[in-house]
């Protein structure tokens, strides 16, 4: 059969076109292989042709606002095995067993794993001198790689906020958790050519890649002031025997947190030789519980923003208000009389509490219960922060009305306490708590970020606010907070004293008593919140929290060297409030003349003379009521 010309070259252009379309095809294959795939292909070439030893990158450090280290990282060495590279394993594995304390077959069973590089048994994180033994072995396959672990320079103090990492240097609890991403860094690694089996390749180079190491994070905390709260912790512990204790002390101002603390607490180090609950709990941002008097601060300050009240006006307290048919007591069973409302302040007498919230109504005392911050949380840079518990206002009636204004009914938190009398005493401001304060760069130490101060809301006027805290330094003045009176200073504060609930139902017997504190007065640079749930002692807010709020304020403002100035008001002298006097100039005095103007002061005598030559304290010195003077005698 002819084939004519035209079919021929039809065929032939066919053909062409397909051989075309071919070639067309495989170089858009070879392109797409080698410009989009080539990258990939080139680096799992190499990973196949090489083998990687990591170097973990330090964590970055932690400071508080001066510098000080509160947590930094220790480097520490760990044992990786390349099984491919092992000539000998059981020798291998027999030398590495005496070295680590492991069983020989454990050894030899994870060293000769069908795996490119493991870690050998027993080997994370080991001793400096268990790592030089097993270097100087020179085993084959067997690597020396440096490790990282926190190290806590101030052990447990501020554990439940710095919390800890994992045996990974994943931080698993506290701050480490929040900020793990930024704390964290980049491993680096040693590569080294290998073939297909893992095994070194003859003359091939060694490659480091550095690893790049965590920021380093700078906290509100200052660790001075984190000191002198976690001592009356544990003076509190010893003391009264608690269930726990908790403390936060706060720059009323910023929300800066300067310290925080609880007990019981732990060793971040070792957390696994403590209870889970014990490290899991931040008790100043988890625990909730009736605030008792402590939450007055906010019915006062509702009340004078309003105008429903007068502190110079009268009221009349028979030791008790019927609400609805029921008598709600105040803590004087007999009552305070005849009284002005800055008495019933000064006094926390909760008929006259109970009056303030009436005056109010329930939808502006709840309205200003929420706008100070409770019900919610505040939003503070910690794990576990809990919400509180307030009444639904539709089932509020006049006795939760009523209950509510002297701190019965309602349950919060102590940092929505710590932020709601901040408000009250700050100008009105109701302020964001945080503690995470500056990121720097871990190598060149630049600030790569800042926290500023974040005001939510202002809730009262800086006017009201300041008749807050003039009432509140005469409750300490004059009222149940005298315990947290401190010769030289302007305090402010109110007690607490609220009665335990369990399942429902008040605990006879069982009561958690906090006190809650500021200095100076007129002008406030610190504000303290302590609490102790279930003292084995007589329970009053003013006898147990007082005295440790007021060590912790005196030690903090002598440190941050705020300058004396005297309370205005008077004070008020009662069992077992402690008295002060000035230490006269004794120099020159004979024993006679000391015992004839001075017969009561204790003295303590040492040296040999006739008259005084030295004394101490300094004449001047204001001391407590029968503390001893020591004196030097010497002749003149």
């Amino acid at each position: 059969m002819r084939v004519s010309n035209v079919t021929v070259r039809r065929r032939v252009f066919f053909a062409l076109v397909a051989g075309f379309l071919l070639y067309a095809a495989l170089i858009a294959r070879l392109g797409y292989i080698q410009l989009i795939q080539g990258p990939r292909l080139q680096e799992e070439a190499r990973q196949l042709g090489s083998r990687n030893i990591n170097f973990v990158a330090n964590r970055g450090n932690i400071y508080d606002r001066n510098g000080d280290v509160l947590v930094t990282n220790e480097n520490v060495p760990s044992i990786m095995a390349v099984p491919a590279q092992i000539i000998n394993p059981q020798d291998t594995a027999k030398k590495l067993a005496v070295i680590l304390g492991q069983k020989e077959e454990d050894i030899l069973k994870a060293i000769t794993a069908h795996e490119r590089i493991m870690r050998v048994p027993g080997g994370r994180k080991i001793s400096e001198e268990k790592a030089r033994q097993i270097q100087q072995l020179a085993l084959p396959g067997i690597w020396v790689t440096n490790d990282s672990e926190r190290y806590y320079p101030h052990h447990s103090l501020a554990a439940h906020i710095l919390g800890f990492t994992g045996i990974d240097n994943q931080g698993l609890t506290g701050l480490e958790r929040i900020y793990d991403k930024y704390l964290a860094g980049t491993d680096g690694y040693i590569t080294y050519p290998s073939d297909a089996r893992g095994r070194l390749m003859p003359g091939g180079s060694e490659q480091y890649i550095p690893p790049i190491d965590g920021m380093d994070m700078v906290l509100t905390l200052d660790s001075k002031i984190q000191s002198f709260l976690e001592r009356e912790l544990d003076q509190a512990m010893v003391a009264y025997q608690p269930d726990d204790a908790l403390a936060i002390a706060m720059d009323p101002n910023t929300g800066e947190i300067l310290g925080m603390g609880s007990r019981p607490t732990y060793e971040p180090d070792k957390y696994r030789d403590y209870p889970q609950e014990v490290y899991n709990r931040n008790l100043p941002i988890w625990k909730t519980y009736e605030p008792g008097s402590t939450f007055k601060i906010v019915t006062l300050a509702a009340a004078l923003n309003e105008g429903v009240v007068n502190l110079n006006e009268y009221f009349y307290d028979p030791g008790y208000i019927t609400v609805a048919g029921k008598r709600l007591r105040c803590w004087k069973r007999q009552g305070h009389g005849q009284e002005t409302m800055l008495e019933v302040v000064e006094n926390s007498c909760n008929p006259g509490f109970v009056t303030m919230g009436q005056r109010l109504q329930k939808e502006r005392l709840f309205d200003y219960i929420k706008k100070f911050g409770f019900g919610q949380k505040t939003g503070i840079d910690l794990l576990g922060e809990e919400n509180g518990l307030l009444f639904d206002l539709k089932k509020v009636g006049p006795v939760e009305l009523g209950t509510t204004s002297f701190g019965q009914g309602v349950s919060v938190t102590p940092i929505q306490q710590m932020v709601a009398v901040a408000a009250a005493i700050n100008g009105g401001k109701v302020l964001k708590p945080y503690i995470a304060k500056e990121w720097r760069s871990g190598t060149m130490h630049e600030i790569i970020g800042r926290t500023e101060p974040t005001v939510v809301r202002q809730v009262i006027t800086a006017a009201t606010s300041e008749k807050v805290r003039n009432a509140l330094e005469s409750v300490v003045a004059r009222g149940t907070g005298r315990q947290a009176y401190i010769e030289g200073y302007r305090v402010g504060g109110k007690t607490g004293t609220a009665q335990k609930v369990r399942n429902g139902r008040y605990v006879d017997g069982e009561y958690i008593v906090s006190f809650i504190g500021f200095a100076p007065a007129d002008d406030p640079k610190i504000l303290v919140y302590f609490a102790v749930d279930n003292p084995k002692a007589l329970a009053f807010g003013g006898l147990i929290a007082a005295p440790s709020v007021r060590n912790i304020i005196e030690s903090s403002l002598q440190y941050m060297q705020v300058p004396k100035r005297p309370s205005p008001i008077a004070r008020e002298y009662k069992y077992p409030d402690r008295r002060y006097y000035e230490v006269p100039d004794l120099t020159g005095l004979t024993l006679n003349e000391i015992a004839a103007s001075y017969y009561m002061m204790p003295l303590v005598v040492s040296g040999k003379g006739s008259h005084v030559v030295k004394q101490s304290p300094e004449p001047g010195v204001k001391v407590e009521e029968g503390a001893k003077i020591r004196i030097y005698l010497g002749d003149k």
